[in-house]
């Protein structure tokens, strides 16, 4: 029989990582979990694969700080089907004086009451246009060299 995730476990999960609260957050996670952020790393640092718990709570606790603040993390849905969870959520950060606020998607796997998986897939466009402080150019007339271009 397969693992199913109670929804109480994942609101309990959410509530820690919405609260930034590190050391509950690593009370979800598998030792050997794998946490991928989804976006450009020359920009949101924070972005790429880490595997193992220890890297994943130093990317929430040291990285992700060095980039903005996360005052707000808020879930508009969650799909709960098995061991999987699916959710949309938005995060508000602040960069100086600056507000940050984008949506993203979260894909989680559990085994044993353990997050093994996280894939974070944000709307890297929109992130980096608020962080960058202007919107990107992206006509396709732009040559190389030229202007800003982002591959996204």
């Amino acid at each position: 029989m397969s693992y199913s995730v109670p929804r109480s476990l994942v609101e309990a999960f959410y509530k820690a990582y919405a609260s930034r609260d590190h050391d509950t957050v690593a009370e979800f996670l598998d030792d050997d979990v794998n946490w991928t952020i989804s976006g450009p790393i020359d920009v949101l640092r924070f972005c790429g694969t880490r595997h193992g718990k220890a890297a994943s709570l130093d990317m929430m606790a040291r990285v992700v700080p060095q980039v903005f603040h996360i005052f707000s993390f808020v879930h508009e849905a969650i799909l709960v089907d098995g061991d999987r969870v699916a959710s949309l959520n938005r995060l508000s950060a602040s960069l100086g004086k600056r507000v940050v606020s984008y949506r993203l998607a979260h894909h989680l796997r559990f085994r044993d009451g353990k997050i093994v998986e996280m894939l974070s897939l944000i709307d890297s466009f929109d992130a980096v246009q608020q962080v960058l402080g202007r919107p990107l150019t992206t006509s396709d007339r732009v040559a190389a060299g030229e202007g800003e271009l982002v591959a996204v």
